[in-house]
């Protein structure tokens, strides 16, 4: 069997709104699931690579309580994970490092002050700065920037923004469709190409993953890791099913 060259990994998100996991369609219409460390433990067991914990709502509310989460996570989960929703500062981002995150996630706070990336990529590293971007469709393949979890609009082209985000240090994309998230319909696969082909550090693609045709046809947009959500919170697939489907692809990924 011959194998690209091309790592993927496999991510598991879980959006959070004060002290629990929730999950939503398009980033609205939220469920309450359960403690989200006992849910990041279990994919850590099933040999999950990376955990993106997503406050949905500390942007809005001015809020989070992503501290304790990471916390009690970091104390039984040992893979890396990055933490997003309402970091807004130098001071926000130390914080969550010495709770336990390897990495943050900044969206609403970049876009108000693009100096922000450049600012935490030189105190912390870019391997640590992640560039969070919720992308919904327009016309004529273009896609706009959107602010605080899908609600706001910023007249920002994905595509410009993407390139400013690397240039001012991010060390890696995290792209949500906001038209695929939740649905189980299928990621955007042409924006994933679009952000793949422009950006020079890895992709994380979010939003949409329903059934195996989906890992597919996101795997070949050039993607470095796929992020899962209500599929694995509502046991429709796991992380050792998504691995052996991603190596049936002919795709590297870590082995257990």
């Amino acid at each position: 069997m011959n194998f690209t060259t091309r790592p993927i990994r496999l991510v598991a998100r879980l959006d959070i709104k004060g002290e629990n996991l929730i999950k939503g369609v398009n980033l609205e219409g939220l469920r309450v699931l359960g403690a989200p460390e006992k849910y990041a433990k279990k994919y850590y067991t099933q040999g999950v690579d990376e955990i993106i914990f997503m406050d949905i709502v500390a942007s809005l509310y001015g809020r989070s309580q992503l501290v304790d989460i990471v916390k009690k996570t970091s104390e039984s989960v040992f893979v890396p994970m990055t933490v997003g929703g309402g970091v807004r500062s130098i001071s926000d981002v130390d914080n969550l490092l010495r709770a336990g995150a390897d990495k943050v996630a900044v969206n609403t706070a970049a876009v108000h002050n693009p100096n922000l990336i450049r600012n935490i990529s030189k105190k912390f590293g870019s391997q640590c700065m992640v560039l969070s971007i919720e992308a919904k469709h327009h016309s004529d393949e273009k896609w706009e920037v959107y602010t605080d979890s899908g609600r706001e609009k910023t007249g920002i082209d994905v595509f410009d923004w993407v390139k400013e985000g690397v240039r001012l240090g991010a060390g890696e994309i995290l792209i949500t469709s906001i038209d695929q998230e939740g649905t189980g319909k299928g990621f955007d696969n042409l924006l994933t190409q679009k952000v793949s082909r422009l950006s020079s550090v890895p992709v994380i693609t979010s939003g949409g993953y329903g059934k195996p045709e989906h890992l597919e046809s996101i795997l070949k947009s050039g993607t470095d890791a796929v992020a899962f959500a209500d599929a694995l919170h509502y046991g429709k697939t796991s992380i050792p099913e998504l691995r052996k489907q991603v190596l049936s692809l002919c795709y590297n990924v870590r082995t257990l």
